[in-house]
């Protein structure tokens, strides 16, 4: 097949023209990274973002190995001569790896097997016999022929035996056969589960699956990954039930041609060859697709909230207090300045076993007053909501507006205790660290964020479980994303921020901060073509998402490309404007006049590429987060006990998994809403509906003071 029918055959799967797909793979071909592609060249991609680019991406990978496998088998099958047109044109044909290795599975090298044994030992011949036999026949009498010392077949039983373990493996390695039970086991099979050491699950995780049953087309994917851990923790027995009579029968009808003395003998090689043969082997493969499918879905949840979660708006320009809750250790606390700097360091006792509430609240006045703290943020980890409770007494106290948040603090012990913390902090504890990072999480929850390792940040599902390297692969994927959307301050961003921006290593990254830090601030883009290692291909990719603030260029703190810069600066004289208008209202009034077609004719660029640049003119230096959401403020702190049904309450979306939301209403126990209270229409999934970090607007259900449960709704009583 040839690599156009191939990129056609790909376009109609995608929904793409032909073009675009083409202009993808050949920008990708020349070293173009994702986030580039998709900012800078939307009129060869025609609009593409970056999800759809990376989907190109791996799906035309997996087509050329499957073609690269396609030629591997028919050279091994063509050197043992066992290659037809027929066959050559199947393998050709076939659009899954999976059909490849099934058309391939009669011509590869076996361990030895019952078959392999018996072919040594003369008996394919009798085999074939009993296959082709159409009438009445002496079986004892033929298989008798075989019999033979030499041979070491000893009885003709034996070598009746044989033939059927030949007859067993030629059913088993038929290819159309193996894809026909695959389909019939998957439509009409069941996943069950028996509980197989209940001491192994001391609180009861799995009970549901202690006797449970499913059709496996109608399994969802969090259910698969939970049986499967079940399994591996030794609590669970797990097995898939087919059709069984159905498989047999229409196996009798494929091999069977006529009614024979030789029928019983084949009937039973069938079975034998369906139960020790096909059906582990189509088991493990069923069980490996359910749980590719699950894994992919899991790590497709994990992404989408991660991605929201690190495009969380900031809150620039204030002055932090970074609360890290606990209780016999005490709450270490961090002041933060409007750039992030760590201005002091404390400690408080306001929780049991100390519960020096009166000296812990001085200490916190004295610091709110002396660096004019305008926001405190505390983490929801232990003690969180004590140490609440302590924080919204104080304010009361204060003659001043004052508010605070609850921060998602998962992942910031793990920084606090990283080779990168240390290095920024070798002077503070590990708690300590804590509570900066905390703080700066408010301020600036992606440049923070991206020194964690993405699975640590507390959202998604049963992470665990999934392939680590595909799940690493796609965060990364994610983590990349958001931090080329946002864009890059080249002279404030650490490593960890920089080493994400589209094209540059982490020793790229090392190099642009060294260079910096020996040098002084970069005040235009083009003194980052002397760093060392980054050379002319990595500064086209990465230099549109560097931002240059105050420098020397007006266009440098804008995301236009500096490619585009001859192109930006003949828009604004046609407008009789200069850089020095960036973002004015003039500028403004004369971009919104204009004709996209008639301008980008008359200019020679995409009309794309002219909607960007007139945007970045417009709001030079913009940061998009600050267009969504802001983090909800608070101001005073619930108890469980205060919540009561029908009460309404705003809260923070801390997580999103398949069956609902879990939602931080400002008590000690985050609250579920359930798929089906997300509101009154269909919902496919609950991410259609609502992603981690909105402000949403909820009624509480139900409150389960004993195990510590909160059921919430976002749909009115009255609806």
């Amino acid at each position: 097949m040839l690599e156009t029918d191939l990129i056609k055959g790909l376009a109609v799967e995608l929904g793409l023209k032909t073009k675009q797909l083409n202009n993808v793979i050949s920008l990708l071909d020349e070293g173009n990274t994702v986030p580039f592609i998709a900012r800078y060249r939307k009129e060869l991609t025609g609009g593409l973002d970056e999800v759809h680019i990376r989907t190109i991406m791996e799906k035309w990978n997996y087509i050329q190995n499957l073609e690269t496998r396609k030629g591997e088998v028919i050279r091994l099958i063509e050197e043992q001569g066992k290659l037809t047109g027929e066959l050559k044109t199947k393998i050709q044909k076939a659009q899954k790896l999976q059909e490849v290795e099934d058309l391939y599975r009669p011509y590869k090298q076996k361990r030895r097997t019952k078959a392999t044994v018996a072919k040594e030992k003369g008996l394919e011949p009798l085999a074939e016999w009993f296959i082709n036999l159409k009438q009445t026949a002496d079986i004892e009498k033929e298989a008798q022929k075989y019999v033979s010392e030499e041979n070491e077949v000893g009885s003709s039983e034996e070598a009746v035996q044989g033939a059927q373990d030949i007859i067993a493996e030629w059913v088993s390695d038929n290819a159309e056969s193996r894809k026909w039970i695959r389909s019939a086991s998957y439509k009409e099979g069941l996943l069950i589960t028996e509980l197989k050491d209940e001491e192994k699950d001391e609180k009861q995780i799995y009970q549901m699956y202690y006797d449970y049953r499913e059709p496996i087309s109608k399994i969802v994917p969090h259910r698969v990954l939970a049986v499967n851990r079940g399994e591996k923790e030794g609590v669970l027995k797990v097995g898939i039930e087919p059709p069984v009579e159905k498989i047999t029968q229409y196996l009798e009808r494929k091999v069977i041609k006529a009614s024979s003395s030789a029928e019983n003998l084949i009937k039973e090689a069938i079975t034998d060859s369906y139960k020790r043969l096909i059906q582990p082997s189509i088991e493990r493969e069923l069980r490996k697709e359910l749980t590719e499918k699950a894994e992919d879905q899991a790590i497709h949840i994990f992404s989408e909230n991660l991605h929201h979660l690190l495009l969380q708006p900031p809150l620039k320009g204030k002055v932090v207090l970074g609360v890290d809750p606990a209780y016999r250790t005490g709450c270490k606390l961090a002041v933060i300045s409007e750039t992030g700097k760590m201005l002091k360091i404390s400690i408080i006792y306001p929780t049991p076993p100390k519960s020096e509430v009166e000296k812990s609240k001085e200490i916190v006045k004295r610091l709110i007053d002396e660096f004019d703290v305008e926001l405190i943020a505390i983490g929801n980890g232990t003690a969180s909501r004590e140490s609440e409770q302590f924080i919204a007494e104080t304010i009361k106290e204060l003659n001043r507006p004052l508010a605070y948040l609850i921060v998602n603090e998962a992942g910031a012990s793990v920084y606090s205790a990283s080779d990168l913390a240390r290095e920024e902090f070798p002077d503070l504890q590990v708690e300590e660290r804590s509570a900066v990072s905390i703080a700066r999480r408010v301020q600036d929850p992606l440049a923070e964020l991206v020194k964690i390792d993405p699975k640590s940040v507390g959202v998604g599902q049963y992470q665990h479980d999934v392939s680590q390297k595909k799940l690493n692969d796609q965060l990364t994927f994610v983590v990349e994303t958001a931090v080329n959307k946002v864009g890059v301050n080249v002279n404030t961003s650490s490593v960890s921020l920089l080493q994400y921006v589209a094209g540059l290593s982490k020793s790229v990254a090392q190099n642009i901060v060294k260079e910096r830090d020996e040098k002084g601030k970069f005040v235009n883009r083009k003194q980052l073509k002397k760093v060392p290692r980054l050379g002319a291909k990595t500064y086209e990719q990465c230099i549109g998402f560097l931002r240059v603030f105050e420098g020397e260029q007006p266009l440098d703190v804008t995301d236009i490309h500096p490619e585009s810069y001859k192109d930006t600066l003949n828009l604004l004289k046609m407008l009789d404007l200069t850089t020095e208008d960036l973002g004015s209202e003039t500028l403004i009034s004369k971009v919104d006049s204009l004709s996209i077609p008639d301008t980008a004719l008359q200019l020679e660029v995409g009309e794309p590429t002219l909607v960007d640049i007139i945007n970045s003119l417009k709001k030079p230096g913009r940061d998009m987060r600050e267009e969504l959401s802001t983090p909800l403020l608070k101001t005073d702190v619930l108890k469980m006990e205060d919540l009561k049904p029908g009460m309404k309450l705003e809260g923070t979306v801390r997580n999103v998994v398949d069956f609902g939301a879990f939602v931080d209403i400002g008590v000690k126990q985050d609250g579920l809403v359930h798929i089906s209270k997300l509101t009154n229409r269909f919902v496919k999934h609950p991410m259609d509906v609502v992603h981690v970090g909105e402000v949403v607007t909820v009624w509480v259900d139900d409150v389960d003071l004993k195990r510590e449960r909160i059921a919430l709704t976002m749909i009115e009583r009255n609806q």
